[in-house]
């Protein structure tokens, strides 16, 4: 059975995609692919209104139209009990609106027929009568006494105020504060931003009359939670529930809360006896699924008159839209803001967040990012660059002078997180280095003198990923840990069954080659299972930058668990003392005879052929990781600008990235991982946000308002790496996460504002467009 062992390609190979070779070839297979027999179609009415009561809704033409099935509406689904779903932070959404509708594009009536587009046709024949009432899109304005209350079903619920959060030592921040020789102070808003993937969310579901099982094939980034919350919401046994993600088109945090839609469809799957599908369109996507940040941010930082941090605080107003469906953990509902200290040693921090309704649609999703993340490191990267330019600091040396030592590590936050491992001022270096500081710097004095402008971001951040410690840690209740179930067969082969779903990252290649690294059967020998509850163990799934931090973690410890049966069969094999084997790359030898081995395919056909007496048969087993500790991926971007003083227009000149996610499983997926994150971080810098008028329209419902990025204006990266190994993750990974996203917007914006800092313009929010710019330096009379 011995095969000739080539190089094991496991941690460190950039191994081709598997996943590839069908995707780039059409072979995918999503969900609107999925065609069964007798399968209905659905479409949702919106509300054209962000706030009104429904006075009168007629369904009849509609009902009467042609290949029209049924028409659903809030009234039929209360008849069963199911007008309202509860949303990931423990707040309850109207599946359907009763009597009231309370964001542009609320879903109000949904239409069942034989086609799509009789469906859609037929929803122009509900008459709808709505009586407007006044919108509140501000949340400062929704926390004022006279604001008019959006949530009226809530019980008790007498403001539009949702929540208030708050971590750190109030006390001790404000000591800092007292005897700091100097207080900067930042006033910020992050936008609202919508993660758009290319695939809208969609689902079918098809619920056996005769069986009662539902086979719900959903766009999902967390399949098993999903089953869990339909099986709340529907009443349905939860052994009856089958959720199969099949192939995502992107997710990036959208396609992680349930959506009224998938509610619509099982019901209406569930009275009719038929499959039904329903998938939204791009405008449906961008106005009502889970948006992105929308965090007004005041953030304060205490400095001596050397430059040393001394204390941080901040005050945050969160727009959560017209329902709490924030994807947070339940004991921090404001996500993991308070790693708002960053890279630096504060000895002193405090943060509070006040979470409001507003008459926008519902999210906070982790959108290329850890929990609310970059928001936290925009704020205190922000915070440093203003710092430096009141204290007439060269920047760089700021946070030199304030980063955590490699030798403080593990490092406990002034807010309790505990930092794994890491080396800032080393990334902080090479950055420099390679960006060629010194010599921009001598440039930018020289341009400014001839009245040119041309400006240095930095950003030096750490991100926290891998949520979380079950007990600390955990979405709807449930803990978040995640899980693994690894088979090697006879032949030596092997398939994986992953708790957590890919949706584009690589997964089926990157846990192959983790199981590589552990077992010494080759990437292509291990077959990699995800997105169905029925053949897959339960997990939490894939957001907030935790996939390879607990889901490859549990991929490592599965390996391991069968590493040691398999050790065992070898010491049996080679009639020693398993004491007498040692493993190396896939071979089980004897110590002091290397020549004397077996190979795992070995092993692997003597697990079902010759095994030690009372040794249970097969080579399998299923891993549940609940990690210690998150893991906390770091680095520095650097960016270079022009600005042309007669328009306002800045260009990047120069983007160089380091990123230290520890050990890398696969350097070509990361730089892949990087470069997509890095671009979506030039986007919300310059272009990207989603806005509304006074009267509550969304101003981003398509991509003429809602801009994404293309080759023509996306600058090129410069892409370096450090490597930190996390001491406590079983192969080192920190994971890369959405880093490059968390870290980049800061380095932008810093870059332009470095270049208007000797007009006395310190800020400007972003999307840092043209006009902000020219109108920042006309204001000062500049232009």
């Amino acid at each position: 059975m011995s095969e000739t062992q080539a190089p094991i390609r496991g941690l460190g190979h950039s191994v081709r995609r598997k996943e590839d070779d069908r995707l780039i070839r059409g072979r995918g297979h999503f969900v609107d692919d999925i065609a069964l027999p007798g399968m209905l179609h659905m479409a949702l009415l919106r509300s054209p209104l962000a706030h009104a009561r429904i006075t009168a809704l007629n369904t009849e033409a509609a009902a009467a139209h042609p290949g029209v099935v049924a028409v659903v509406t809030g009234r039929d689904l209360d008849a069963h009990g199911l007008a309202w779903m509860p949303t990931l932070s423990g707040d309850t959404q109207a599946v359907l609106a009763l009597d009231k509708v309370v964001f542009q594009g609320q879903e109000v009536a949904a239409v069942v027929a034989e086609d799509p587009y009789v469906a859609s046709d037929a929803l122009e024949l509900i008459d709808v009568d709505y009586d407007p009432l006044p919108p509140v899109v501000d949340p400062h304005k929704a926390l004022e006494p006279d604001a008019p209350l959006i949530r009226e079903d809530k019980q008790g619920q007498t403001s539009n105020h949702i929540n208030h959060w708050e971590k750190g030592d109030r006390e001790a921040t404000e000591r800092a504060f007292a005897g700091a020789d100097k207080v900067v102070r930042v006033d910020t808003f992050y936008p609202r931003s919508h993660p758009a993937p290319l695939e809208t969310c969609g689902c079918v579901a098809d619920v056996d009359p005769a069986t009662g099982k539902a086979t719900i094939y959903l766009t999902s980034q967390a399949p098993h939670a999903h089953r869990t919350l339909f099986a709340l919401v529907a009443g349905l046994p939860e052994q009856n529930i089958r959720i199969v993600a099949p192939d995502l088109g992107g997710g990036f945090g959208n396609k992680v809360p349930i959506y009224p839609g998938y509610v619509v469809a099982t019901v209406a799957s569930l009275l009719l006896g038929r499959p039904v599908k329903w998938m939204e369109d791009r405008t449906e996507n961008l106005i009502s699924t889970g948006f992105a940040r929308d965090y007004h941010m005041t953030g304060e930082v205490a400095l001596s008159g050397d430059g040393k941090i001394l204390g941080l605080r901040s005050k945050v107003v969160a727009d959560h839209g017209a329902f709490n469906a924030a994807a947070q953990p339940t004991k921090t509902p404001a996500g993991l803001f308070h790693i708002f200290t960053g890279s630096y040693d504060v000895p002193a921090a405090f943060c509070e967040v006040d979470a409001v309704y507003t008459n926008k649609a519902p999210g906070g999703i982790a959108y290329r990012c850890s929990f609310r993340v970059t928001e936290a490191s925009f704020l205190i990267e922000r915070l440093l660059q203003k710092a430096a330019t009141e204290l007439d600091m060269d920047p760089a040396e700021l946070r030199r002078r304030n980063f955590i030592r490699p030798e403080q590590f593990p490092y406990r936050s002034a807010v309790g997180f505990v930092y794994d491992s890491g080396d800032y001022q080393r990334a902080l270096d090479l950055a420099l280095e390679k960006l060629g500081y010194e010599e921009l710097r001598r440039e930018q004095r020289e341009r400014f003198a001839r009245g040119e402008l041309m400006g240095i971001g930095i950003a030096s951040f750490t991100e926290v990923v891998g949520a979380g410690h079950g007990d600390d840690y955990d979405i709807a209740g449930l803990r978040m840990f995640d899980s693994a179930e690894l088979r090697v067969h006879p032949t030596g082969k092997a398939i994986l069954k992953i708790g957590v779903k890919t949706q584009g990252q690589g997964h089926e290649t990157t846990f192959a080659q983790i199981v590589a690294a552990e077992l010494g059967i080759q990437p292509e020998d291990v077959a990699v299972q995800h997105g169905d509850t029925d053949n897959t163990p339960y997990g939490l799934g894939t957001y907030a930058s935790r996939s390879t931090p607990v889901g490859g973690a549990a991929t490592a410890m599965v390996a391991r668990k069968l590493r040691e049966k398999a050790t065992r069969i070898a010491a049996h094999l080679l009639e020693v003392a398993e004491e007498d084997i040692e493993y190396a790359d896939g071979r089980f030898a004897v110590r002091g005879a290397p020549d004397r081995a077996k190979t795992i395919q070995d092993v692997a056909f003597a697990a079902y052929t010759n095994l030690p007496e009372g040794m249970e048969a097969g080579l399998e087993g299923v891993t549940y990781y609940d990690p210690p500790n998150m893991t906390f991926p770091f680095g520095t971007y650097c960016v270079v600008v022009d600005i042309d003083k007669g328009t306002g227009q800045w260009k990047v000149r120069k983007m160089v990235a380091v990123d230290d996610c520890g050990v890398r499983i696969n350097p070509m997926i990361v730089e892949g991982q990087i470069h997509g994150g890095l671009a979506e971080g030039f986007a919300i810098a310059a272009m990207q946000q989603i806005t509304f008028d006074e009267d509550g329209n969304c101003i981003g419902s398509n991509f003429t308002d809602y801009l994404l990025p293309t080759s023509w204006e996306t600058p090129s990266f410069e892409t370096h790496a450090t490597v930190t190994p996390s001491p406590h993750h079983p192969i080192g990974a920190k994971g890369v996460g959405e880093s490059p996203t968390v870290g980049s917007p800061a380095a932008y914006v810093n870059a332009v504002l470095d270049a208007l800092a000797p007009l006395g313009i310190t800020n400007i929010d972003m999307p840092v467009t043209s006009d902000k710019v020219w109108a920042a330096m006309h204001e000062k009379g500049f232009v």
